[in-house]
Protein backbone atom coordinates (compact mmCIF):
# COMPACT_ATOMS: atom_id res chain seq x y z
CA UNK A 1 0.00 0.00 0.00
CA UNK A 2 1.17 3.27 -1.17
CA UNK A 3 1.27 6.31 1.33
CA UNK A 4 1.16 10.09 0.23
CA UNK A 5 3.03 12.28 2.63
CA UNK A 6 2.01 15.39 3.04
CA UNK A 7 4.46 18.21 2.83
CA UNK A 8 4.29 21.29 5.19
CA UNK A 9 3.44 24.64 3.29
CA UNK A 10 2.71 28.37 4.24
CA UNK A 11 0.93 30.80 2.18
CA UNK A 12 1.60 34.19 1.54
CA UNK A 13 -0.02 35.35 4.35
CA UNK A 14 1.56 32.95 6.98
CA UNK A 15 -0.98 30.28 7.58
CA UNK A 16 0.48 26.66 7.55
CA UNK A 17 -0.91 23.62 5.81
CA UNK A 18 -0.33 20.26 5.30
CA UNK A 19 -0.85 19.52 1.25
CA UNK A 20 -0.07 16.16 -0.49
CA UNK A 21 -0.23 17.68 -3.91
CA UNK A 22 1.86 20.95 -5.12
CA UNK A 23 -1.73 22.81 -5.38
CA UNK A 24 -0.26 26.17 -3.89
CA UNK A 25 -4.18 26.89 -2.44
CA UNK A 26 -4.35 27.51 1.04
CA UNK A 27 -7.38 26.22 2.92
CA UNK A 28 -7.74 28.62 5.63
CA UNK A 29 -7.22 31.78 2.81
CA UNK A 30 -9.99 29.80 0.40
CA UNK A 31 -12.43 29.60 3.49
CA UNK A 32 -11.85 33.63 4.15
CA UNK A 33 -12.78 35.03 0.59
CA UNK A 34 -15.97 31.97 0.19
CA UNK A 35 -18.74 34.06 -0.62
CA UNK A 36 -21.37 33.73 1.86
CA UNK A 37 -24.50 34.02 -0.73
CA UNK A 38 -24.66 33.78 -4.63
CA UNK A 39 -23.88 31.09 -6.52
CA UNK A 40 -20.49 30.99 -5.95
CA UNK A 41 -21.34 30.33 -2.00
CA UNK A 42 -22.38 26.51 -3.16
CA UNK A 43 -19.40 25.47 -5.55
CA UNK A 44 -16.33 24.08 -3.99
CA UNK A 45 -13.04 26.06 -3.97
CA UNK A 46 -11.70 24.56 -6.89
CA UNK A 47 -15.00 25.17 -9.34
CA UNK A 48 -15.28 28.70 -7.94
CA UNK A 49 -11.51 29.61 -9.16
CA UNK A 50 -12.40 27.95 -11.84
CA UNK A 51 -15.05 30.10 -12.98
CA UNK A 52 -13.54 33.45 -11.11
CA UNK A 53 -10.43 32.65 -13.79
CA UNK A 54 -13.04 33.01 -16.35
CA UNK A 55 -14.87 36.30 -15.27
CA UNK A 56 -17.85 34.42 -14.47
CA UNK A 57 -19.02 36.01 -11.81
CA UNK A 58 -22.90 36.14 -12.43
CA UNK A 59 -25.64 33.92 -13.56
CA UNK A 60 -26.08 36.18 -16.95
CA UNK A 61 -22.25 35.45 -17.52
CA UNK A 62 -22.51 31.78 -16.48
CA UNK A 63 -25.86 31.53 -19.26
CA UNK A 64 -23.41 32.53 -22.27
CA UNK A 65 -21.45 29.35 -21.35
CA UNK A 66 -22.50 25.65 -22.43
CA UNK A 67 -22.07 22.81 -20.24
CA UNK A 68 -19.12 21.33 -21.71
CA UNK A 69 -17.72 25.00 -21.90
CA UNK A 70 -17.96 24.53 -17.83
CA UNK A 71 -17.09 21.47 -18.03
CA UNK A 72 -13.04 21.93 -19.62
CA UNK A 73 -12.09 24.39 -17.20
CA UNK A 74 -9.87 23.29 -15.03
CA UNK A 75 -10.72 22.25 -11.41
CA UNK A 76 -14.55 22.19 -12.55
CA UNK A 77 -15.75 18.64 -12.08
CA UNK A 78 -19.59 17.05 -13.12
CA UNK A 79 -20.82 17.05 -9.51
CA UNK A 80 -21.32 21.07 -9.58
CA UNK A 81 -23.21 21.04 -12.84
CA UNK A 82 -26.29 20.45 -11.25
CA UNK A 83 -26.01 22.98 -8.64
CA UNK A 84 -25.57 25.75 -10.90
CA UNK A 85 -28.58 24.44 -13.38
CA UNK A 86 -30.52 24.68 -10.49
CA UNK A 87 -29.24 28.63 -9.69
CA UNK A 88 -29.29 29.62 -13.28
CA UNK A 89 -33.34 28.15 -13.39
CA UNK A 90 -34.71 30.39 -10.27
CA UNK A 91 -33.56 32.92 -12.10
CA UNK A 92 -35.10 31.95 -15.32
CA UNK A 93 -31.75 31.53 -17.11
CA UNK A 94 -29.89 28.07 -18.86
CA UNK A 95 -26.48 26.86 -20.01
CA UNK A 96 -26.59 28.09 -23.78
CA UNK A 97 -27.31 25.33 -26.31
CA UNK A 98 -24.42 23.12 -27.07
Amino acid sequence: METTKKKLKTCEKGHQFYKSTDCPACPVCEAERKPQDGFLSLLSAPARRALESHHILTLEELAKYSEREILKFHGFGKGSIPLLKKALSEQGLFFKAQ
